[in-house]
This record gives structure tokens, C-alpha cells and sequence, in this order.
């Protein structure tokens, strides 16, 4: 029997849209899971936007004041998408309504927020679930299970990335995203939150990271509030101000299984236009994906043929997790919101089974002890270990 589920989503920007895309989508992609998303109210600071998200999205209600999204008794869930500013205060008092969250990356404005919301939740014991989408990739699925299943022998080397060129342009404005108060970390929360994801995802822990960090432009143009897209351009005159974070992080990492591996991470490079990236090396083949290239997956598993030595370029097809919900052939490729729909649904679905949730903030939080080590060893200039930072 189909459930009803009451969602409420705050901050109806580009990642809120997209999240409220998504659980639309879920009963159409997974038409047999029972699971009927009802969008109950959205938020937002600029009431144009709210009310926009509502006459486009289909949200019953719409408000500028997100604690009514809290406070709904209609809303079983509470979807933050809001300014990494805002993320502490509105999970702590989600969950002490008793509300289930979902929280796009990477949750804290520092390891010790993200720490104080992961306390939040599991003393609340509600279901909670993080924006790591790139795990829900069909073939990180099939490669997933590949190491489970020992395919690739034990891994000793791994490299993440994720490369982006939206600060590249000097024009770039300084959206919240530069600011220490609104944003906290820079490129190490945005991006690199989702590098050492991937990286504990496919390896297990990281015991210990030598860093460096690097800010390449110090002062961008002004914004206008509300107004503005996290890819929007200034012009040559405009007022600016200064960047308070990093553009760029790498960190040498020691994974507890004895694999070693590198993790960057940078907003400013130059030609990259999203490449949230790995190479996995173990001792009978290795494996390479990239985002930019979502539907293929570089394997190297020799078999003593040198006619088959080399590497070989799967397509993603139907026999992948989740491919068939959206394409029903090999070849035909999926997009970045249909992993975000995978992501809505497998939250939802651990919603109705009153499961923790996995990517959940557990999750975050195992990301955030290792930024927080690497944020340690960038200003030592030695290796430092990766703590708990597990609330009591």
C-alpha cells in the first residue's frame, strides 16, 4: 500500500529545486516501491523564490520563515538545503520535533558542526541522509561490489579528486560559498567532502592525511542577494570583496586497510568543468570512473591474454543498480538529478523501514574527522591522525 510521506524542503535554490525534482520523480522511476512523496511546504529568505518553487514544484504551501517548515504537522521530513549557515539550527530543531532530515553537503560550516548536528540526530533517533549523490552512480554501484567480491584483489593505491572550474573566472561573484561565516570551510567543505566520501566509501577509514591548502584569488565581485546563481559573473569594475576560504586542498591519506592513496580538490583550476574523479589500483586489476563521463567505467583485469591487457570501457546498462529506473538499455545514459532521484528515494525508502540511512551523518561525520585532520596538518606541515569527533 502506497505511504504517504510529508516533506518540507528549505532554501529553494538550484540544490533545493532539485532535491523537490526528485521526490516528484521517485513514485514515476520507482513505481513499485509504495513510497508517495507529498510536497507539503517549501522555504526560502526571498519570498519570490518561495513563492516561485511553489507555483512550479507544486508545494501546497510556501513561506520565508523555515521554522514553519519545522513546525508543520503535516511534514514528516525536513530537506535542507539552506546556506551551510543555517544547517546547525535547523537540524537541532528538526529533530527535536521529531522530524527525519535530509542535509546536502557537507553539512557543518566546520567538523565540529557537522559533529554537533550528527549528535543531534542519533540522540533524536531519527532517519537522516547527506547529499552524497556520486555513490548512488550505477557503475560506483557495480564497482562497489566488484571490491566486495574481491575482483581487484586488495587495493594499495587510490587517487580522488574533484576539479571545478566555476571559480575559475576572477568574475566569479562572491557568493556565500567565500564567506568563512556563511559557508565556513571553502573548497574542503564543498568539494572535498565528497572526495573523502567516495574515498571511505570504496576503501574504508583513513587513518591518517599530510595536507596543504591554498587560497589563488583573494577578492571577487559583490553579489546581489537572491538574485544570484552559485555560477553567476560580475563585470570588470564591480565593487568586490575578499574570499575568506580556500580555493584548493590536497592531502597525502593512510587507509586503515594499509591502502595509500592522494585526495584534492580545487574551485579555481583551469579546464575541468566537473571531474569528481577516482583511480582505484589493487592487486589483480584497477578501476577508474569520472562524473564527466557518468556512464563508463575504466576496468584493467588481465587474465594472462596479452591480446587483453589493457584497459577496457564499460557502458552502464540495465544490469546496473538503479540504471533500468530511468533507461532500459546498455549505452543509454543517465544524469546528474537522476542520481539525486536515487538519492531521494533510498532516503525515503529508509524513512519507511525506520532505518539510520546510509549516506547518513554517520556518514558525514567519518568525512568530516578526516577534513578536520587535514585542516590540522595543513597548519603543522606534518602527517596528523584522523580523531573521533563522536559526541557523547
Amino acid at each position: 500500500m502506497a505511504a504517504s510521506v510529508g516533506v518540507g524542503v528549505i532554501g529553494m535554490g538550484w540544490m533545493g529545486e532539485a532535491h523537490s525534482r526528485s521526490y516528484r520523480a521517485v513514485p514515476l522511476r520507482f513505481p513499485n516501491s509504495g513510497i508517495r512523496p507529498r510536497l507539503v511546504i517549501c522555504s526560502d529568505a526571498v519570498e519570490e523564490r518561495a513563492s516561485s518553487a511553489q507555483a512550479t514544484l507544486g508545494f501546497e504551501e510556501a513561506t520565508v520563515d523555515w521554522q514553519k517548515v519545522v513546525e508543520h504537522p503535516d511534514v514528516d521530513v525536513v530537506d535542507i538545503a539552506a546556506p551551510n549557515a543555517l544547517h546547525l539550527e535547523i537540524a537541532a530543531a528538526a529533530t527535536t520535533a521529531g522530524k527525519h532530515v535530509f542535509c546536502e553537503k557537507p553539512v557543518g560550516r566546520s567538523p565540529a558542526e557537522t559533529a554537533a548536528i550528527e549528535g543531534h540526530v542519533r540522540r533524536a533517533g531519527v532517519t537522516s541522509f547527506v547529499g552524497f549523490n556520486y555513490r548512488w552512480a550505477p557503475l560506483v554501484q557495480r564497482l562497489k561490489a566488484m571490491l566486495a567480491d574481491g575482483r581487484l584483489g586488495t587495493p594499495t593505491n587510490y587517487r580522488g579528486r574533484f576539479y571545478s572550474m566555476y571559480g575559475s573566472n576572477p568574475l566569479s561573484l562572491l557568493s556565500w560559498r567565500f564567506s568563512r561565516e556563511a559557508a565556513g570551510l571553502g573548497v574542503l567543505g564543498d568539494l572535498m567532502s565528497h572526495v573523502a566520501d567516495m574515498a571511505l566509501f570504496l576503501n574504508g577509514p583513513i587513518t591518517a592525511v599530510a595536507a596543504d591548502q591554498h587560497t589563488f584569488i583573494a577578492d571577487r565581485p559583490l553579489p546581489q542577494p537572491g538574485r544570484s546563481t552559485h555560477y553567476a559573473v560580475g563585470e570588470e569594475g564591480d565593487p568586490t570583496g575578499p574570499v575568506e576560504n580556500e580555493d584548493y586542498v590536497a592531502a597525502l591519506v593512510r587507509f586503515a586497510s594499509g591502502a595509500h592513496g592522494v585526495l584534492e580538490a580545487s574551485r579555481t583550476i583551469f579546464g575541468p568543468k566537473s571531474e569528481m574523479a577516482f583511480d582505484l589500483y589493487g592487486t589483480q586489476g584497477s578501476a577508474s570512473w569520472n562524473f564527466e563521463r557518468l556512464n563508463e567505467l575504466r576496468l584493467y583485469l588481465p587474465d594472462g591474454d596479452r591480446g587483453h591487457d589493457g584497459y577496457t570501457t564499460l557502458l552502464g546498462g540495465p544490469a546496473d543498480p538503479y540504471h533500468s529506473a530511468f533507461v532500459p538499455g546498455d549505452g543509454l545514459g543517465i544524469g546528474y538529478e537522476d542520481l539525486k532521484v536515487v538519492e531521494s528515494y533510498e532516503f525515503l525508502r529508509a524513512v519507511r523501514a525506520g532505518e539510520p540511512g546510509s549516506p547518513g551523518l554517520a556518514d558525514a561525520l567519518a568525512a568530516a574527522e578526516v577534513q578536520e585532520a587535514m585542516i590540522r596538518s595543513a597548519a603543522s606541515g606534518t602527517w596528523e591522525d584522523v580523531p573521533s569527533l563522536r559526541e557523547p
